[in-house]
């Protein structure tokens, strides 16, 4: 059971971030529509893609952490939301800007140049395109898991986390790691709601090496996975079921979204409650 300690516990959803292309840089947004596939609308919906169709990351290619992204709702007339990405390179003044619904072509041939290598992108604006198909929906940590992280790496600040974890929702009011408390035992599907959407809790997300990385250069932190698995495993929160960790090198909680509840928005001040 999802438990208030004392009720005291008042879990909030304070900030929501999108990543409209799968790997870039994220977009801080108050308010978000459910997709039809149960994912935030635009959030990971396109995905660069080598000639082999295989999905161009930072797991693979760490080059791409030297290209910073921004992205901007604009007007439209035309019945598609027009998205707006602005790209820049480490080291390169000059900003480079496509929109996402009528350039894509042109993008790519940019990308293919930055990367040295033929690239194009994909789109699935029903589902956008997760790390696990089981649990698509977005991610949630709390804000005080990864303030704590800053407590172990000295030299990260709560900036530099949020853009190595890549998280979609950030919950306050609550102590560090308490997300954990929204999955169960292997098997266990847990039921919580946050605002108007009903979510199930899943399993705690499995990392790789991109937090590893510094998130600007790419450049490796010395011994990050062996600190933060310690340090994980010796903050563990004793109300958690044990048994979802066959390693501590996981952070914040894999989702689903009901079907059902596509067309609802998730807003920044909505109120996480239990239904288990």
């Amino acid at each position: 059971m999802i438990s208030n300690i004392a009720s005291k516990i008042q879990p909030t959803l304070t900030q929501i971030v999108i990543y409209p292309i799968k790997s870039l840089d994220g977009k801080a947004i108050d308010r978000v529509k459910i997709s039809p596939g149960g994912a935030l609308k635009f959030d990971r919906s396109w995905a660069i893609v080598d000639e082999r169709g295989k999905i161009v990351n930072a797991k693979r290619t760490a080059k791409i952490q030297q290209l910073r992204s921004e992205f901007d709702f604009v007007a439209s007339s035309e019945p598609v939301q027009q998205l707006l990405i602005r790209l820049h390179i480490a080291g390169d003044p000059n900003t480079y800007t496509f929109c996402l619904t009528t350039k894509l072509v042109e993008l790519a041939r940019w990308l293919s140049e930055f990367f040295g290598f033929p690239v194009s992108l994909l789109e699935n604006a029903v589902t956008g395109f997760p790390d696990d198909l089981d649990a698509y929906g977005p991610t949630i940590v709390s804000t005080a898991t990864l303030e704590t992280i800053c407590d172990w790496f000295p030299d990260l600040d709560l900036a530099e986390v949020r853009r190595r974890f890549r998280t979609n929702l950030e919950l306050s009011g609550v102590p560090a790691f308490w997300e954990d408390r929204l999955f169960g035992a292997p098997g266990e599907v847990r039921d919580f709601q946050l605002g108007d959407v009903r979510f199930h809790g899943i399993n705690p997300c499995q990392r790789c090496i991109v937090p590893t990385r510094n998130s600007l250069t790419g450049s490796l932190s010395f011994k990050f996975q062996q600190i933060f698995t310690e340090q994980r495993q010796q903050t563990f929160p004793a109300e958690v079921n044990k048994l979802r960790f066959n390693h501590f090198y996981r952070l914040a909680v894999n989702t689903q979204i009901p079907l059902g509840e596509a067309g609802k928005f998730l807003n920044t001040g909505d109120a996480l409650i239990s239904r288990s």
